[in-house]
């Protein structure tokens, strides 16, 4: 239960898997302030990778995917973005039994979450080796997953004449 509530706060930003420090201070039961103090005053062990701020427009990404209920749900400051490796960076200076405990679950988050997109990959591979022996099932199973696509675009489009 606690594992797919992890997996739920990760998300997809800049091509790899993150979570928000106001999501991990949750976890941590700390203070999301408290827990960007303690990781500005170790900001020597957050590369680039690990860690980044956001930007004004994935701020706003965020609100139109509902990640937050509104920018005000910040409070006026920048989210921090943890990579995997910045989660696991976390554990060397929070050190309370609570965030190790915490820390040890979300590892084990990102590595399922992995082993999923490993298994959708080649299941994936798969498929399209598959594509050129079964060409007709594969442009009907084609057709079937565009057909709603299609008309959809068919009722928007504006009647010309008659």
């Amino acid at each position: 239960m606690f594992l797919q509530k992890i997996e739920s706060k990760i998300h997809h930003l800049k091509g790899q898997k993150v979570m928000f420090d106001f999501d991990l201070a949750e976890m941590y039961e700390v203070e999301t302030r408290a827990l960007k103090q303690a990781v500005k005053r170790n900001i020597y062990k957050f590369p680039e990778d690990f860690i980044f701020l956001l930007k004004e427009s994935e701020i706003k990404e965020m609100v139109s995917q509902f990640v937050i209920p509104s920018k005000s749900y910040l409070g006026g400051a920048i989210p921090m973005a943890f990579s995997e490796q910045g989660v696991a960076m976390l554990s060397t200076i929070l050190k309370s039994k609570k965030a190790i405990e915490v820390n040890i679950t979300i590892i084990r988050a990102f590595v399922i979450i992995r082993q999923y997109a490993l298994t959708y990959k080649e299941l994936s591979d798969k498929l399209k080796s598959l594509e050129g022996k079964f060409t007709d099932v594969y442009e009907a199973i084609n057709y079937l997953l565009e057909k709603d696509k299609i008309q959809t675009n068919q009722k928007e489009r504006v009647q010309i004449g008659f």
